[in-house]
């Protein structure tokens, strides 16, 4: 099941983000406000998700690098992107 919301989390990051949401409470622990998750989920879903997860369960450098993955995910700087489709 983790295996399978991996998968999920990574093609549909915005579904997992509801999914957990609505279902789980560590949200809460994440985030002390409202305003970064919902900016995260319209324009970083990735980063957002990642944060999220390793807030409860990583702790240390892990979440730095997992969250720096993050990000170059959401930017579209690993994975091709825009250019590489135009081409």
């Amino acid at each position: 099941m983790p295996i399978l919301l991996l998968l999920l989390g990574f093609f549909f990051p915005r579904v997992v983000i509801v999914l957990l949401y609505l279902f789980t409470g560590w949200w809460r622990a994440a985030f002390d406000s409202i305003l970064w998750p919902v900016l995260g989920f319209l324009f970083m879903p990735l980063t957002v998700l990642w944060y999220g997860i390793s807030e409860t369960y990583f702790p240390g450098n892990v979440q730095t690098i997992g969250l720096v993955i993050a990000v170059l995910l959401d930017l579209g700087l690993i994975g091709g992107g825009a250019r590489q489709r135009r081409r």
